[in-house]
């Protein structure tokens, strides 16, 4: 009887799987599944922040002339949630780049940058003509870094998510912020009497 009633389970969950399908969706579009942090709210975040940072007076009149070379520190995450906060400042920084304002020096590769530059100069393999210069790298002027936070409250049936993200841009040489801003996102959630 536990046989015959195994086959059946497993023949329902195969015809189950079976019938399932996979659908693209708009990378853009407004995502709305729960009060969790999402992609829209990265876009967003990414948005507001680059959008701000372009049109500061200051930034503005820094950059025109020429390209200043910034780098990222990690983001702090004070949520309770996992947030991929590395995936927030690599959409920031990449609408940067592509704004031909800003070049950013890539602190998490120094260590596999190193090893290469070891390699080409240092085990006698690679042609000295075609080497990559010992020394030769630019310093960044500025450090970009900042803090994810959020504040959750629940209510009955009520989930009330607030999140605040801050960017900074400090000069490294001179140790002034240069430039900050936050966004912050309120999410809200009520289930229904019948927990739909």
């Amino acid at each position: 009887m536990v046989r015959v009633f195994s086959m059946v389970m497993l023949g329902a969950a195969l015809v189950l799987s079976g019938c399932s399908t996979v659908n693209y969706g708009d990378a853009q579009g407004r995502e709305t599944v729960n009060t969790d942090f999402g992609s829209t709210d990265l876009q967003m975040i990414a948005s507001k922040m680059v959008d701000d940072m372009l049109v500061f007076p200051p930034i503005v009149q820094m950059t025109q002339s020429r390209r200043p070379v910034v780098f990222v520190d990690r983001i702090k995450n004070k949520t309770t949630e996992h947030v991929d906060t590395e995936s927030i400042t690599d959409t920031i920084q990449s609408k940067l780049i592509n704004s031909g304002k800003f070049r950013f020096a890539d602190m998490t590769v120094v260590d596999r940058v190193r090893q290469q530059l070891d390699y080409q100069n240092d085990s006698g393999l690679v042609d000295q003509s075609t080497a990559a210069a010992m020394g030769r790298q630019i310093g960044a002027e500025f450090m970009m870094y900042g803090n994810f936070s959020s504040i959750v409250k629940r209510d009955g049936s009520t989930k009330d998510v607030y999140y605040k993200f801050t960017l900074k841009l400090l000069n490294i040489q001179t140790n002034i912020i240069e430039w900050a801003n936050e966004k912050e996102i309120r999410k809200t959630k009520s289930k229904s009497f019948f927990g739909m």
